[in-house]
């Protein structure tokens, strides 16, 4: 599906998802035509259809988060607004600065032709609710997959939007990088099992799940990270691609014992 192809998922919530990675866009609409805009992905092609799709719609984005600090959830298109403020947790924006150039080099290598000076221009945001007009919309923080990765939580609606987590055709990918990957993971599991109230999740790349299927989700990715910490190897249903399989091996490289 097309990024200029909205799905409403629930009241004023709506959803598209881009060709690279099945990646999801996540719109919440606010009064007076605002909304908020999370995640924007992936191909400058796609953001161009995304901002003719909320301009038809009569929606201007006001207020835009990033989900974790991976070039494709750091996106932005100047036809959103140039000076919409766009937001994400300290961790994440520290680490953006950080890798920079790796993240303006891998978004030209994949997705050519955006413009580097509207890439990863984010302000923190330590907790609570992103500051907008529009519905309220809970951050949860973590370190799972990424530096300060949040999620955000919609109450009035019931929808959970998760970041690269919780997703139906990825394992759990860990972040390598950190002193405790698989105790980071569970505790950003644990932080979004915790949350009350949820009847849909939308992943930062694959489908959008109901509440039967966010709990599945979640047993299905504690199972992953039970299962690395074992020291018999394992296959996961959700490894159908090159790149995946890299992952889950280098996981369990690091992990068996």
């Amino acid at each position: 599906m097309d990024l200029d192809r909205l799905t409403e998922i629930a009241p004023g919530v709506l959803v598209a998802t881009a060709e690279p990675y099945v990646t999801t866009t996540t719109v919440v609409v606010g009064p007076a035509g605002s909304c908020l805009l999370i995640d924007p992905a992936v191909t400058v092609a796609e953001l161009t259809g995304l901002a003719a799709s909320l301009s038809a719609r009569g929606l201007r984005p006001v207020a835009g988060w990033s989900t974790h600090p991976h070039w494709d959830h750091v996106l932005w298109h100047p036809a959103f607004g140039p000076d919409v403020p766009r937001f994400a947790a300290p961790a994440a924006v520290a680490a953006v600065a950080r890798e920079r150039d790796r993240i303006l080099k891998a978004t030209e290598e994949t997705a050519p032709g955006h413009d580097p000076s509207f890439i990863g221009q984010l302000t923190s945001l330590a907790a609570g609710a992103i500051p907008w007009d529009g519905p309220a919309a809970e951050i949860i923080v973590h370190s799972a997959h990424a530096p300060g990765h949040g999620a955000v939580f919609l109450p009035d609606s019931g929808v959970l939007v998760a970041g690269d987590m919780c997703s139906d055709i990825e394992m759990p990918l860990l972040d390598m990088d950190t002193a405790d990957p698989l105790g980071d993971y569970r505790t950003g599991l644990a932080r979004l099992a915790a949350v009350p109230g949820v009847r849909q999740v939308v992943p930062g790349h694959g489908h959008v799940g109901d509440a039967e299927e966010f709990r599945r989700r979640l047993a299905a990715d504690t199972a992953y990270l039970d299962k690395l910490e074992r020291p018999t190897p394992f296959d996961d249903s959700r490894i159908t691609r090159d790149w995946l399989r890299a992952v889950h091996n280098a996981q369990l490289d690091r992990f068996r014992h």
